[in-house]
């Protein structure tokens, strides 16, 4: 029986988050990186956007998916490159089997984190703790890169205690610390609470878990939708969600940052069909089909929006997809407007083959 099921015995959860990853392979692999502030992703002329940065560039305000312009005038010395997602790849299959020395329940988020249930562990270690040591310690003699860690009883609060003590750290959060700890939480650090929500709250005077805590569940669910009901439940450490080694994957597409903005609709066509070639590829690949069509566009000024469409039968193949994107594309208000990226992602699943049978780091998701 796997270990989450095993009612009688309290849950180990180990979040496992890599320190900047794609910059921290970069600097490892390039030693002329080292002890720069680097971010991986946008160019030095201000076109693209932060994929990673490291904690040097980090240290100027730099952050992941920071337009590249913005970057420039934090750091002007700030040095870029092209992301190696082949490099990243192969450094997350490494690390995936270290975890699986210690335990199969493994549910990648992304190619660099990843939650672990060993509340019953392979080798017999007992203490979610060591276990995380010993992988830490893993990362760093085989690949020469550092991870943080997060151990409680359930998936939210290993999550968060990953954070806490970033880079290199190893926080616990025991049950008996759970309840203080979730009342002294700021309501920005809660799961589905942005900048927007957050700033609701405040001005509801909610600034903290124990704030939360005062509000019923109907009031909650009343003034923030269902997931109300998980804060409800969180703010007294109660979070039941089970590690899944499966997930389903939701959709899957390609989209593209261009060096220079596009005007007419026959560039931007131009564009969607090299896109649409990815998808229809990666849709094959993985044995999947979609109904549903979306068409994503970034302007100059990094305004985006998104259109969709549903299609009469689940469909993979490029014709379809293009067809859908440059029909969406004709029917969006573009005039006098400048485009820097274009994306196409298909959603509403026919499985071919079961996509939950899929490793969704496998998969090059939109």
């Amino acid at each position: 029986m796997p270990a989450s099921d095993n009612k009688s015995m309290p849950r180990k959860i180990i979040h496992i988050d890599m320190d900047a990853f794609y910059a921290a392979v970069e600097q490892r692999d390039f030693p002329q990186y080292k002890g720069k502030p680097l971010v991986v992703g946008g160019s030095p002329d201000g076109r693209g956007v932060v994929a990673t940065a490291s904690y040097e560039a980090r240290a100027f305000g730099i952050h992941s998916a920071m337009s590249a312009r913005k970057a420039i005038q934090l750091c002007p010395h700030a040095l870029f490159v092209r992301p190696r997602f082949d490099a990243y790849k192969g450094v997350s299959v490494h690390i995936r089997e270290i975890f699986s020395r210690y335990t199969d329940i493994i549910e990648p988020l992304s190619l660099d984190e990843a939650y672990l249930d060993v509340t019953s562990d392979k080798l017999n270690i007992g203490s979610a703790l060591a276990i995380a040591q010993q992988i830490k310690d893993a990362i760093r003699n085989e690949l020469n890169l550092t991870a943080s860690a997060g151990v409680s009883n359930n998936k939210f609060v290993a999550k968060i205690a990953s954070d806490m003590n970033k880079p290199d750290g190893l926080t616990f959060i025991g049950p008996s610390k759970i309840k203080a700890f979730m009342e002294k939480l700021p309501v920005e650090k809660f799961f589905g609470v942005g900048k927007v929500t957050a700033d609701k709250m405040k001005k509801m005077g909610l600034h903290t878990g124990a704030d939360l805590k005062q509000l019923s569940e109907q009031e909650l669910i009343r003034k923030f939708g269902k997931t109300g009901k998980f804060y409800f439940n969180i703010v007294r450490g109660i979070d039941e969600r089970p590690v899944r080694p499966h997930r389903e994957t939701k959709s899957l597409g390609a989209e593209d940052t261009f060096s220079e903005d596009l005007v007419s609709y026959e560039e931007m066509c131009t564009e969607l069909e090299i896109i649409a070639e990815k998808v229809a590829a990666r849709l094959e690949k993985n044995n999947l089909k979609g109904k549903t069509v979306t068409l994503k566009i970034k302007f100059s000024d990094f305004r985006q929006i998104t259109r969709n469409h549903s299609l009469p039968q689940p469909a993979g193949d490029y014709l379809s997809i293009i067809n859908a994107a440059k029909n969406l594309l004709s029917k969006a208000d573009l005039s006098d407007e400048k485009v820097r990226l274009l994306g196409i992602s298909l959603s509403n699943f026919s499985h071919a083959a079961s996509a939950k049978n899929l490793n969704p780091d496998q998969l090059e998701l939109f």
